[in-house]
């Protein structure tokens, strides 16, 4: 049985996961297209489906192994940000039949799920509909009965079943965080197109060309960052390395170019004013995570923070820069003594109750820093509320506001994203 394991090991890319379980076999997108049945090497067959490898599925209180997503891009179409809920319309690619172009995944964020936009966290309210985003996704649970969307006339993408997106970010930060460029290498402005080619600025020596040039499309509401400032089209020359995001990929050839960065300082102030609002977001809506466990006895609970966020936050658990910490270790123990904070209940698309008046508070009793894995912030800590909640439970979602020494005001949110009243 071992040297059966072993072997599925090499050739189906087993991966271990979080928890320290069995190791289990899962597909990747390195197997190919989501429509084509990939067998188990060496499995004898099957009626049952036993002889197929399966794709891996996300569990409750479990993050997921590195690798074990399915990519897919396309562009948004539609939001509900309080469910963090949102349409996809799916690029089209060789894999899809013509019948079956153009067709929305209807996804939900997973509550560790993260979103970028222009090289920082972000709120799925801060993307405009339109932008053209790439993502990770995960089945969604065999019992879901969602249906496709009603612009899908009633056909589904086949994707569909990719419901739960695990990270969704636009063009600026997917070029950004690969370390690539879009060098210019011709514009006509009387045709509103634009020819470059992607660069490679990771690969040593020198930047790569990845593919070949692509031609795009300029309309005139194309804004164009220069600097500190604005520019007209003319701006625009042949040799300029850029960023840019898209819109109507795949509909009408590479897409259209909605914004296009010119240098660093203008992709910079970008990047720092979304940070900035990253910030000010999670501030006013508290640090999510999720339970880990509950000593009622001396009531304490222990919470994993999710990943997806400006590490500084943590910083204001306990006063101190928590990147100070190895990894595996504790905060001092003067650092902790004084720290306190307060607990809000939260649901999985992360919208708390009514923070103001229901969060509990209590002492910090121990912050440290554990292995990062997908999905996690690599954060821990252990707090002592004044009264353990029915929502303080295993695997459960709750939302941290640091009290002392750094001070988070819990203002009253609007009432669309207070979950009170509904239940």
């Amino acid at each position: 049985m071992r040297s059966l394991f072993a072997t599925l090991a090499a050739l189906a890319f087993l991966v271990a996961p979080s928890q320290g379980e069995e190791l289990k076999p899962f597909r990747t997108d390195a197997d190919g297209a989501v429509n084509v049945v990939v067998k188990i090497p060496g499995a004898p067959p099957s009626k049952k489906g036993e002889d197929v490898l399966k794709w891996y599925q996300v569990e409750a209180g479990v993050f997921p192994p590195e690798g074990s997503a399915h990519a897919i891009s396309g562009e948004l179409v539609w939001i509900d940000h309080l469910e963090r809920r949102f349409h996809l319309r799916v690029d089209r690619n060789d894999s899809q039949d013509r019948g079956v172009w153009d067709l929305c995944v209807d996804a939900t964020m997973l509550p560790y799920g993260s979103i970028y936009y222009h090289g920082s966290p972000a709120a799925l309210q801060d993307i405009p509909v339109g932008t053209h985003l790439h993502g990770l996704f995960y089945q969604r649970p065999a019992d879901d009965k969602t249906q496709p969307p009603a612009a899908n006339n009633n056909r589904k993408t086949p994707e569909f079943e990719f419901g739960r997106c695990f990270r969704l970010e636009d063009d600026f930060s997917f070029r950004a965080r690969q370390q690539q460029l879009w060098k210019i290498e011709s514009v006509d402005l009387a045709a509103k197109k634009l020819t470059a080619v992607l660069l490679d600025q990771g690969k040593s020596p020198g930047d790569k060309a990845v593919g070949k040039p692509q031609l795009f499309d300029l309309t005139s509401a194309t804004v164009v960052y220069d600097g500190q400032g604005f520019a007209d089209h003319a701006a625009l020359k042949p040799g300029q390395t850029v960023l840019f995001n898209l819109t109507w990929v795949t509909l009408y050839g590479p897409g259209r170019i909605t914004d296009i960065w010119l240098d660093a300082k203008a992709r910079d102030l970008a990047t720092a004013r979304q940070l900035e609002k990253h910030r000010n977001h999670i501030r006013e809506r508290g640090l999510a995570g999720w339970v880990d466990e509950v000593d009622d006895e001396r009531q304490i609970v222990t919470i994993t923070f999710f990943g997806g966020v400006d590490p500084s936050l943590f910083d204001d658990l306990v006063g101190i820069p928590l990147d100070s910490l190895l990894v595996n270790s504790v905060a001092p123990l003067d650092k902790v003594k004084d720290a306190r904070g307060g607990l809000a209940v939260a649901r999985e698309s992360l919208m708390t109750y009514d923070p103001v008046n229901d969060r509990k508070s209590g002492p910090v009793v121990g912050v440290e820093r554990v292995p990062v894995q997908p999905g996690s912030s690599g954060v821990r800590i252990r707090v002592q509320p004044d009264m353990l909640l029915e929502g303080y439970r295993p695997k459960k979602i709750v939302r941290y506001y640091p009290a002392f020494p750094t001070v988070w005001p819990v203002v009253a949110l609007s009432r669309e994203e207070q979950y009170f009243g509904r239940e």
